[in-house]
């Protein structure tokens, strides 16, 4: 009698392009639709009071799952050609004291998932032919383009999902 337990579903590159995403920007949307489920995954039951441990002195999964929603605002408003408000320096600033509550563990992964419907939304609005626009980063406004800042996005989100899980094993064996 074959299984009826539902299969999984093929990574998000593999479902094919997303409506209204520009091809050229289709990889950046897959990448953190990708991380949002792969969060959603690592985080479900996760303890609130482990997002502050630091094993071996590696940042908290409470830092990385701030961490990951503040570089998407802060790069998705780089490539909009935009500096970062006081909101957003004191978001940055508050990165690595992750909430501990009960509840926390929802409502930072609840705060990503927003995050990334709003980059979501700008990647639809990008028109390409911006792309390789200039846009300064920081306050030093170091070289970068639209789409550099968006790839970089995208690649930075992967690298925090990766640490994340990994530290998200290791707070809770």
């Amino acid at each position: 009698m074959p299984s009826s337990k539902p299969q999984p579903l093929p990574e998000v590159w593999l479902r094919g392009p997303l409506p209204g995403v520009p091809p050229l920007l289709q990889p950046v949307a897959h990448a953190l639709l990708q991380a949002r489920e792969e969060i959603a995954e690592i985080m479900a039951g996760f303890p609130a009071g482990k997002l502050a441990e630091r094993p071996l002195g590696l940042a908290s999964v409470g830092f990385h799952l701030r961490h990951l929603a503040g570089v998407l605002d802060r790069t998705f408003t780089y490539a909009r050609g935009e500096a970062l408000t006081e909101s957003q320096l004191a978001y940055l600033a508050a990165e690595g004291q992750p909430p501990t509550h009960l509840g926390a563990a929802l409502e930072l992964t609840q705060a990503f998932d927003r995050q990334v419907d709003k980059a979501l939304a700008q990647l639809v609005a990008t028109a390409e032919g911006t792309l390789p626009e200039w846009r300064g980063v920081g306050r030093a406004q170091l070289p970068s383009t639209v789409m550099g800042l968006l790839v970089h996005a995208a690649e930075h989100t992967t690298r925090h999902v990766g640490q994340l899980l990994v530290t998200a094993r290791v707070v809770t064996s």
